[in-house]
């Protein structure tokens, strides 16, 4: 899905068949950002999460990007894990795996958090 203004592409948000939805990328044109669009999709995507059945919801942001870990808490996702070096270049950078329950995960047992780092070759499927 993707949100366009009368000239300009604004936003896109995809979505995956699985046990949970996942956020891969979510990107919001810079003159429509702080507007709730990216609030807009979030909620997109949890529902039709919530209609697939999943568990929950995540997305990977990096540690230093305040702005978008500051939204996703306001969006009730909490930081289930620390990914070590998860983005790289000329500096690697550590990653947090944010998640959001859905119903469900009646018991909330997909964001109890992981108390220690993991590296990106430990990810697997989950």
């Amino acid at each position: 899905c993707f949100f366009v203004s009368p000239s300009k592409f604004i936003s896109y948000l995809g979505k995956q068949d699985n046990y949970h939805g996942h956020v891969t990328a979510l990107s919001v044109a810079p003159e429509f950002r702080r507007i709730g669009v990216s609030s807009q999709l979030m909620a997109l995507l949890e529902q039709v999460s919530e209609q697939k059945k999943t568990y929950f919801v995540d997305l990977f942001v990096r540690v230093s990007n305040k702005r978008a870990v500051d939204m996703y808490h306001k969006l009730n996702y909490v930081v289930y894990r620390r990914i070590i070096g998860y983005y790289s270049g000329e500096r690697d950078e550590d990653a947090f795996d944010m998640r959001k329950a859905l119903s469900r995960d009646v018991d909330k047992k997909s964001i109890i958090p992981i108390p220690h780092p993991v590296r990106p070759e430990d990810l697997g499927d989950d």
